[in-house]
């Protein structure tokens, strides 16, 4: 199958798989949704640091050779820089707690929070059209980094891409909950919402013809994607686990987090 075929299938099935996902989710009984749906932050926070320490950094390092390591490290510092700023400008928003205090407070099910502004806000259809047009600009990104990995190597776009899903669905839970809230009925929810995911194939689509022009930036995109997952892993969603301190669910948090390593790992290796 040609490359551009892989990216196009995997940006398409991981963003539209994550949001059929997460609207199949909130059809759940709602004392089981708040006791998954933590779980799933748990496991989406090992493979997002398993896809950037065990997949990304490395097959970038390989494609610039040792001599680069110092400045790919520098590359990875900006990025984590760059995806700060950009929370700080509010173009893009993870919140994962049950009070942000720069955005208010929207509960979604036990300690895991997604939402980009305030709950007083939230009620209008301006907020709805907010996160679809945060949601997009975010897929885009996701689509980039897909695509950037399978101009690699074929085994890391599809690792990518289970780390991608792996963390959208968590998001996608909040948004859905969110345009609910702002008046979208349920269909029209899941509608724009699938259609927002769609902008990972026009990411992943786009960065195919520009990488593979500028083919020596693909690396660097590798670590920039690395920032990405290290940031979205370390900001945003384990501070959302401190709000359960008790030894009972920080021991299950581990566990989920080690097994989402493994899993990246495993899947690494063998595909491999």
């Amino acid at each position: 199958m040609p490359l551009l075929a892989w990216i196009i299938v995997f940006t398409a099935v991981g963003g539209v798989l994550s949001v059929l996902m997460a609207s199949v989710f909130l059809l759940l009984p709602q004392g089981f949704r708040a006791r998954l749906l933590p779980a799933l932050v748990s496991f989406a926070i090992g493979a997002l640091l398993g896809a950037a320490f065990l997949a990304l950094l490395p097959d970038a390092i390989i494609e610039v050779g040792t001599e680069q390591i110092h400045f790919m490290g520098i590359v990875v510092l900006l990025g984590l820089l760059a995806f700060f700023l950009l929370e700080k400008m509010i173009i893009w928003r993870h919140c994962h707690s049950h009070d942000c205090e720069v955005h208010g407070s929207t509960s979604v099910a036990g300690d895991v929070t997604v939402h980009f502004i305030s709950i007083e806000q939230a009620q209008t259809k301006a907020t709805g059209n907010l996160i679809l047009i945060g949601d997009g600009i975010h897929n885009l990104l996701d689509g980039v980094l897909i695509a950037a990995a399978f101009l690699t190597d074929i085994h890391l776009g599809i690792v990518t891409s289970v780390a991608v899903i792996a963390h959208e669905i968590p998001q996608e839970v909040g948004d859905f909950a969110i345009l609910l809230q702002s008046g979208f009925s349920r269909a029209k929810a899941l509608l724009y919402n699938v259609l927002t995911s769609l902008t990972t194939v026009i990411g992943g689509v786009a960065a195919y013809f520009a990488l593979a022009v500028v083919e020596g930036m693909v690396p660097y995109v590798l670590a920039v994607a690395a920032s990405s997952f290290i940031y979205i892993a370390v900001a945003d969603l384990i501070p959302g686990l401190h709000k359960r301190p008790e030894f009972s669910a920080t021991a299950q948090q581990v566990a989920l987090i080690i097994l989402g390593v493994v899993v990246i790992y495993v899947a690494h290796s063998t595909l491999h």
